[in-house]
């Protein structure tokens, strides 16, 4: 199983080699802890959130093979769990709770502030096991799981759907698009209306990293674009070459502005 993904919005954190107020990605893999809060000297954090309202030692968070459990520090404050993908559902972590388990594959932990915005960081959790369904009425004997687990409601499908567009619509010489096409693509949606160019490369990240298993050395300028480029495309290459993405999914996208009629005689 692989691990979660924490991420830490641009102004929210600072962490170990990090300038204070930088975005901060940090990965876990099974039985693997991270602790969060304002921290000091004396208090290490993995996570830190600058804000006067947050404890030095705020909460943990602990990885299992198909899960992630949160532990709520604080002796005062209740932390809540959203799941921003889906119909408004969350959880309320209280005080001095331990070991809560979080059951959203991508999550968004809000912390309450002084002011009037809260201090919030996304997780993304490790991937969900899938019964396989045609050994249902065994009892004994290995367990199946899913070689790639996607979920075609989450947001980043909606972003793999938009990356592999213009290669399931015949578009072969249009290159795989870029982040900031992709946001211009979506921005019809009513999901992405807030969509962001940072969020989108998360998202690419984690399905790259944690879903499709492509990996990369880690590389910085050009090289690291180029990199991220290069990532695009081994995630539609791979995707479609085992139908995780067909034509019908397609209807998921927002319709495409002045190309009704390309797109009717494609569908011819």
């Amino acid at each position: 199983m692989s691990g979660v993904v924490i991420y830490v919005p641009q102004g929210a954190a600072e962490g170990a080699g990090e300038p204070a107020g930088n975005a901060v990605t940090l990965r876990l893999g099974p039985g693997e802890v991270a602790r969060f809060g304002r921290g000091s000297a004396t208090t290490p954090v993995e996570l830190r959130l600058d804000d006067e309202a947050i404890s030095r030692l705020a909460g943990e968070i602990r990885v299992t093979d198909d899960h992630w459990q949160l532990s709520n520090l604080s002796t005062t404050q209740s932390y809540l769990v959203e799941n921003p993908e889906g119909a408004g559902e969350y959880l309320r972590v209280p005080p001095r709770r331990a070991g809560a388990p979080i059951p959203f594959e991508f999550s968004r932990v809000v912390l309450p502030t002084r002011r009037n915005t809260t201090v919030a960081f996304q997780v993304f959790a490790p991937d969900h096991v899938y019964l396989d369904p045609d050994g249902m009425g065994g009892q004994w004997g290995s367990r199946t799981v899913t070689a790639y687990s996607l979920d075609e409601t989450a947001l980043y499908f909606l972003i793999l759907v938009a990356l592999c567009e213009p290669r399931l619509r015949d578009e072969s010489p249009v290159a795989v698009p870029t982040t900031p096409q992709i946001v211009d693509r979506l921005k019809g949606h009513p999901a992405c209306a807030r969509l962001t160019a940072r969020a989108v490369s998360s998202h690419i990240d984690y399905l790259a990293d944690e879903k499709m298993r492509i990996s990369a050395p880690a590389e910085s300028g050009p090289r690291r674009e180029a990199r991220r480029n290069g990532k695009r495309e081994a995630i539609v290459g791979l995707v479609l070459r085992f139908g995780l993405v067909r034509e019908e999914h397609l209807a998921l996208l927002p319709p495409r502005t002045g190309t009704g009629a390309q797109e009717r005689g494609t569908a011819g």
